[in-house]
């Protein structure tokens, strides 16, 4: 009997870890917007996730091959859902996210709110394709961590008094980023049930450069760097940081949790990622945190805590 406690114990104390693996990864997503938007200088949206995809792909491919043997593995749902996390969750989804930033027309605080549509979307898909079953509460702490991500967005204000400022095109393209992410949370989940997690990221990044390859080349677009030696080596570093950071580091976290975590814990876990938004705009934009934005701060990290010690229970 002292030894099933005990591995009880250890296990839920696994789940637990994982959860916090999941909010740690999502954190560094609040990092993302601070190197791509300097990118956008020079390069487009494609071909800025494109060069972020073979840097990662050069760090994973070790990786993957060491774990070639679990590819054996593979069937045609495996691979729908491999397809669906690299094509939708990590090509087009972080080109949609690019392209939302640097859009010239909507409302800015429109286009982040919609973002945070993704745990809603990814709960149904957990619903749907997992079977998983919700906690009590549960319904609640999605209303406490979106008013949470809300306030951080627009404070005590009403953003949407004109209705037009939700469906221009940066918005729409935060809300097809934020479906497609959802999604491959839950297909990521679905993937390690069979694979482990490092196998998992390598190949999210290696099938999602043919198609960025395409969508590249057929936009014809000119590639351009900076013309001064100092600027040119600041982009280059930049790119690597927000491949590794945001981009490897993140992901090698984010699957890590969601191994041991259920999709749809680990979707509200993802609303990690605005706090450190808020964070960075502090620290490097010097954009003092308000009121409201400390209270969707608390109302975030309350729901997150509540969802960790239910998966512990």
């Amino acid at each position: 009997m002292e030894n099933v406690n005990t591995a009880l114990n250890y296990s839920r104390r696994r789940v637990g870890t994982g959860f916090w693996f999941v909010v740690l990864g999502a954190a560094l997503w609040g990092a993302d917007p601070l190197f791509r938007i300097q990118l956008l200088k020079y390069l487009t949206s494609a071909q800025i996730v494109l060069l972020e995809h073979v840097l990662l792909f050069l760090f994973a491919a070790p990786v993957l091959w060491s774990h070639r043997s679990e590819l054996k593995t593979v069937r045609l749902k495996q691979a729908a859902a491999l397809l669906f996390i690299s094509w939708g969750g990590s090509a087009i989804a972080s080109i949609l996210f690019t392209q939302a930033l640097s859009s010239g027309s909507g409302n800015l605080n429109a286009v982040l709110l919609l973002q945070k549509m993704q745990p809603l979307f990814a709960i149904i898909m957990a619903r749907l394709i997992l079977r998983e079953a919700l906690p009590k509460y549960f319904s609640g702490l999605i209303v406490l961590a979106i008013a949470g991500t809300y306030l951080l967005t627009f404070g005590w204000t009403l953003p949407i008094g004109n209705f037009g400022e939700f469906i221009q095109v940066g918005s729409l393209l935060s809300l097809g980023a934020a479906a497609l992410w959802g999604g491959s949370t839950v297909m990521g989940r679905y993937m390690l049930r069979s694979m482990k997690y490092e196998t998992v990221t390598s190949l999210r990044f290696m099938l999602a450069l043919p198609l960025l390859f395409l969508i590249t080349t057929s936009e014809s677009a000119p590639w351009t760097l900076p013309s001064g030696a100092g600027e040119l080596t600041a982009t280059t570093v930049n790119m690597f940081l927000q491949a590794l950071v945001p981009g490897l580091l993140s992901l090698l976290l984010y699957y890590r949790g969601l191994s041991t975590t259920k999709a749809s814990f680990a979707t509200l876990a993802e609303l990690s990622f605005p706090m450190v938004a808020v964070m960075v705009n502090w620290i490097v934009f010097k954009q003092v945190i308000t009121m409201p934005q400390f209270v969707g701060f608390i109302f975030i990290w309350l729901a997150l805590y509540v969802i960790s010690r239910q998966q512990q229970d």
